[in-house]
């Protein structure tokens, strides 16, 4: 190999190396976000909500940079087979992991609303979906820094849990609201929490899907695991 061949060999496994890094400091900063908001709903801690809010911006700026790095990689290096699909997955992954990062924010939000409440609902049953939520999360962001199809394929196949608890929750607050209408307004903004922890989820699954690809080339099948039909599925759904 010439000298000069080497150098472009040695500068394209920085540049992946770069977006590698880059993905990796976007998944910490999201993984922060969701615990933080998390802590602000069920610890009732504004101060958590804070700073799950103000983490958003370093989110969005950092998916901006992947994707202009990604269409630099794309129009200079003209990648192909393993490393066309990490590159493409990784525009895809990020995409996701700033939708989890609005979600989170959102929790944060409303999180401070519902602060202002007596709630007539125990929050043991957020609390565990929260942590269902993180622990998906946390395993779906090291699948994606090590591209393990495996750590992938269980992620996946968590979605039904974390449907099936928000599908038990959804039933209820629906059941408060009915019982007493005061409960209405804290009510509606639990269920909106919990509908965007579910969404966490949904995104955390899309995640696991591309390193899967990635990782294999194959795709997996369209209908992923879910829990219990629910009417309600639609709530708050982006």
């Amino acid at each position: 190999m010439s000298e000069n061949m080497g150098h472009i060999v040695k500068s394209y496994e920085q540049e992946l190396k770069r977006l590698a890094d880059l993905m990796a400091e976007m998944g910490g900063l999201v993984e922060s976000q969701t615990a933080l908001a998390a802590q602000a709903v069920v610890g009732q801690d504004g101060a958590a909500a804070a700073r799950a809010i103000e983490i958003d911006p370093r989110v969005d700026a950092l998916e901006r940079e992947v994707e202009q790095f990604v269409i630099r990689l794309l129009a200079l290096r003209q990648p192909v087979a393993n490393d066309l699909r990490k590159i493409v997955a990784a525009l895809k992954i990020t995409s996701d992991l700033e939708r989890i990062g609005d979600y989170a924010a959102n929790v944060a939000k409303r999180s401070l609303v519902l602060a202002q409440f007596s709630l007539p609902y125990s929050l043991t049953g957020i609390a565990h979906m929260a942590r269902m939520v993180q622990e998906n999360l946390k395993a779906v962001i090291d699948a994606v820094s090590e591209t393990d199809a495996a750590k992938a394929i269980a992620v996946w196949r968590s979605d039904q849990a974390v449907d099936d608890i928000y599908n038990t929750i959804f039933r209820e607050l629906i059941t408060y609201m009915i019982e007493d209408p005061r409960n209405i307004t804290p009510c509606t903004h639990l269920l909106f929490i919990a509908k965007n922890l579910e969404r966490i989820g949904d995104h955390a699954t899309n995640i696991a899907e591309k390193v899967h690809y990635t990782a294999t080339g194959e795709t997996l099948p369209e209908t992923r695991p879910k829990g219990e039909h629910s009417p309600y599925a639609g709530l708050a759904q982006s």
